[in-house]
């Protein structure tokens, strides 16, 4: 699948091959070991990949979302922890952007598009889930801050970023509920980092809770400089969000079916290669043909994010379909390999670990699954 342009599939194809080159050589070592991949953020930011998402105005790396897309894709194809790297940082630069005040943007926008600065998204709560509008962190005015106190968790990039966009309330007593919400631009010293969580897969990057006790922010923090519209702004940058992380399950699907195949020319069985038995055949044959199909429903979603159309829809479905398509080929990718695919020693183990979090992440399925029926009822009425 080709970008828009001859310099963006020219800007595909060199992360691929660095992929290729630095990272799936190293990525199972660093992520046995939980070591945080220093070394490859380093390159990511000399690639400019952390201004992909940040408009030209203030990025020499500006791209279509279609090639975000497609580098995400790669990115994960080497080491899923990777793209998590600047999943949520990208979808900051485009709040800000969109969003944000010139004195915000000006501020932020040079220094993420360089990955001086890296961002992170600050929503789930531990009594919240996908549930937004049910968030507990409170912003009460104070003069010239706003005083908060909270708590968040499954914070990715925590202990790295410069920046954590925090949804918080500033009026609990609001109706309807997400007319209370704001978002905070927040800086390292105004919250404490109080642990990390231990996970399943997605290691390598951390995952932080995050805890504000009468942590003072300036009130010029407010995104957009107008409280209340923290929700709508984060709705709309979760577009964004989706099919950042629809392209990391294609990404692993990638991986795993790559992976898969290699394996069944390679290892025989009944003096014939595994392939050619019609249940390894017909395995690879659904491996690919939904790997591809979860490739264009992501791609179909960048699209219509680039034609600026309202893309919940799409970027739903997007984020549905491939994060399903990726939990279901590493598994069969596992069932390919045999016993080989349970051992921590090759890189199916950790596809299988990673891709559960594509599920859960960016509002679980069963989320996605009442964001399309509602925007098919609506789009139905509309026309």
């Amino acid at each position: 699948m080709t970008a828009r342009s001859d310099d963006e599939q020219a800007i595909v194809e060199a992360v691929a091959r660095w992929v290729d080159r630095e990272v799936r050589p190293h990525a199972g070592r660093l992520e046995r070991a939980q070591e945080y991949p220093t070394a490859l953020i380093d390159q990511m930011k000399e690639m400019g990949v952390f201004g992909l998402a940040v408009p030209e105005r203030w990025s020499e790396s500006a791209v279509s979302t279609r090639c975000f897309a497609l580098v995400t894709a790669e990115l994960a194809r080497g080491w899923m922890s990777l793209a998590g790297a600047m999943g949520g940082h990208s979808v900051v630069a485009r709040l800000l952007a969109r969003f944000g005040t010139e004195e915000q943007q000006e501020r932020w926008l040079p220094r993420m598009a360089t990955g001086e600065v890296r961002a992170a998204m600050a929503l789930t709560e531990s009594s919240g889930g996908s549930d937004l509008q049910d968030i507990r962190t409170r912003a009460v005015r104070d003069g010239d801050d706003y005083v908060v106190d909270g708590s968040k968790t499954w914070i990715t990039n925590a202990r790295h970023a410069g920046l954590i966009a925090t949804l918080v309330k500033t009026d609990p007593d609001a109706e309807p509920r997400h007319r209370g919400i704001s978002i905070l631009l927040v800086e390292p010293d105004q919250v404490e980092v109080s642990k990390d969580l231990p996970k399943l897969g997605y290691r390598g990057v951390e995952s932080c809770e995050l805890s504000f006790a009468g942590s003072r922010v300036p009130a010029g923090s407010l995104l957009g400089g107008e409280e209340g519209r923290g929700f709508a702004q984060f709705m709309a940058g979760l577009e964004l969000g989706r099919v950042q992380v629809a392209a990391r399950a294609v990404g692993v699907a990638q991986a795993a079916l790559d992976d898969a195949l290699a394996y069944a020319q390679q290892r025989e069985s009944f003096g014939q290669p595994i392939w050619q038995h019609q249940s390894v055949g017909n395995l690879l044959a659904d491996m690919a043909t939904k790997t591809r199909a979860a490739r264009l429903l992501t791609l179909d979603a960048a699209d219509s994010i680039d034609a600026g159309r309202r893309s919940d829809l799409e970027a739903g479905m997007a984020k549905l379909f491939a994060s399903e398509t990726c939990m279901q080929v590493a598994l069969d990718a596992m069932r390919i390999h045999g016993a080989a695919g349970y051992s921590a020693e090759v890189d199916i183990e950790r596809y299988f670990r990673d891709a559960p979090l594509m599920i859960v992440g960016e509002g679980t399925n069963e989320i996605q699954r009442g964001v399309i029926a509602r925007q098919l009822v609506e789009r139905a009425r509309e026309a």
